[in-house]
C-alpha cells in the first residue's frame, strides 16, 4: 500500500512563504508525475502545480512567478516553494502521484494524500 503525505502547512501571513514536501511510503515519486492541488473553502480542487517525469512543469496562472515545484532526488520528495503568498492561496494543499515508470508494481496507479492546510492571514 502506498501512503502519501504532505507536509509543511501552517499559517503564513500575506507576503510570506511556506515549503510545502510530498513524500511517500514506498519511493514511488521518482517514478511518477507528480502535481500538487489546492482546495479553498467552498471551491472545487485545482491543480495548483505538476512536475513530469520528463522534468516538464505547469503552474496555474494564479501562482506563476511565486511557486515552485522541484523533486529532490535524495530524499524522494517533491517540493513546493511557496512565495509571496496571498489570502486566496489559503485551502487545503494535496499531493498527487500517478505512477508512469516501471518496473514498478505500482505502474499505472495513482495516489492521493490527505492533505495539508495552508491559511494565509494576517
Amino acid at each position: 500500500q502506498v501512503q502519501l503525505v504532505e507536509s509543511g502547512g501552517g499559517l503564513a501571513q500575506p507576503g510570506g512563504s511556506l515549503r510545502l514536501t510530498c513524500s511517500d511510503s514506498r519511493s514511488i515519486l521518482p517514478l511518477s508525475d507528480t502535481a500538487w492541488y489546492r482546495q479553498a473553502p467552498g471551491k472545487e480542487r485545482e491543480l495548483v502545480a505538476r512536475i513530469t517525469l520528463n522534468g516538464d512543469i505547469d503552474y496555474v496562472e494564479s501562482v506563476k512567478g511565486r511557486f515552485t515545484i522541484s523533486r529532490d532526488y535524495s530524499k524522494k520528495t517533491v517540493d513546493l516553494q511557496m512565495n509571496s503568498l496571498k489570502s486566496e492561496d489559503t485551502g487545503v494543499y494535496y499531493c498527487h502521484a500517478g505512477v508512469r515508470a516501471s518496473p514498478s508494481v505500482f505502474y499505472g496507479q495513482d495516489y492521493w494524500g490527505k492533505g495539508t492546510l495552508v491559511t494565509v492571514s494576517s
